[in-house]
């Protein structure tokens, strides 16, 4: 039990000093940042159209594209996806709706 607290100690202590602006250890992800209208453009799809293709309301698709919110799990997986496969995940999706399970 001492091993998991100290690990948890470190990682917290490591944690508040990447907040304060000290050279770490421990590996720092940065997310890169999605421009979803861009994705959106790319592909030539009205957002009514990317919006039911993705699974998501177009509510929820002009607060993205406007900077408003910022798609997180599993949509910012979606979005990743569908801006480096554009056909491939759209193709898939769209046999998901045809066949669901």
């Amino acid at each position: 039990m001492g091993s998991i607290f100290e690990s948890i100690e470190r990682g917290m202590e490591e944690a508040v000093a990447y907040s304060e602006g000290q050279p770490v250890k421990a590996v720092v992800h940065q997310l890169s940042t999605l421009n979803v209208k861009v994705i959106r453009m790319r592909i030539g799809m009205t957002q009514a159209a990317f919006a039911q293709a993705c699974g998501i309301s177009v509510s929820t698709l002009r607060h993205w594209e406007r900077g408003d919110r910022t798609p997180q799990g599993p949509a910012r997986v979606l979005l990743n996806l569908v801006a480096r496969a554009p056909e491939t995940i759209l193709q898939l999706l769209k046999d998901e709706t045809k066949n669901p399970d």
